[in-house]
């Protein structure tokens, strides 16, 4: 019997559900955030964050990278628009569509999400130089705070955005889709942990991503594709 798009949900996104909730628990009842950007990227001494100023952080992976997730999604956008044009290729269009949708759909909604959730970045906190005092992820935020958008991590989930590879090619590959997950999870990181050396972002932000780039990338694969990209 074959396996429904429910049960195909299910399956990858359980224990990413385990491990995303306990540790997100984890994060919203301690401040390991805290203890975690103040001894790795924090430099007290200088009041500085250690990644400020790094061309490599700056010009390559934040600055770079944005661009080079924005032409992934222009190039895939380019080859739907072939599939139209050229019958050759009219078996891409699916992947094509899907892997522009999920990266969009993913970035979007991280977007949307830090205009609401009213969260400071770390190099905005008083325990790191700034001007603001620190809330606990969930707490109720003091009314005469300005309005924070920091929170989720924007730049990691562009990088996560691209774990949507491994479904283009589940289908026909699963090693070469196991790879793809692993180059999507490692550019979310690489993204995530320049973005903290730099004081943009907590760990959990990142986690949070990472967490809502996959469930994006599933659920528009398993339901609004359908779990099918090529014809059988």
């Amino acid at each position: 019997m074959s396996e429904s798009a429910a049960q195909l949900w299910w399956r990858h996104a359980r224990w990413p559900l385990w491990v995303f909730s306990v540790a997100a628990l984890l994060f919203a009842m301690t401040h390991i955030d805290v203890t975690i950007a103040s001894t790795a990227f924090f430099d007290a001494t200088s009041s500085q964050w250690r990644g400020a100023g790094n061309w490599w952080i700056d010009a390559v992976v934040h600055t770079g990278g944005r661009w080079a997730v924005r032409l992934v999604v222009v190039l895939a956008f380019a080859l739907w628009v072939a599939t139209f044009l050229e019958h050759s290729l009219r078996g891409l269009r699916r992947p094509a569509g899907y892997l522009a949708v999920a990266i969009l759909a993913t970035v979007g909604s991280v977007g949307l999400l830090k205009t609401l959730t009213n969260v400071d970045c770390p190099w905005d906190l008083q325990a790191f130089g700034g001007s603001f005092p620190y809330v606990d992820l969930f707490a109720a935020r003091p009314v005469d705070l300005r309005h924070a958008q920091c929170f989720p991590a924007a730049h990691a989930s562009s990088g996560y955005s691209l774990m949507a590879l491994y479904f283009v090619a589940y289908e026909r590959n699963r090693k070469l889709a196991i790879v793809a997950l692993a180059v999507g999870l490692l550019l979310g990181l690489v993204f995530g942990i320049a973005q903290q050396a730099r004081g943009a972002h907590f760990v959990s932000h990142d986690l949070w991503s990472a967490f809502l780039a996959w469930i994006l990338s599933l659920t528009l694969y398993a339901f609004a594709f359908r779990a099918r990209l090529y014809q059988a």
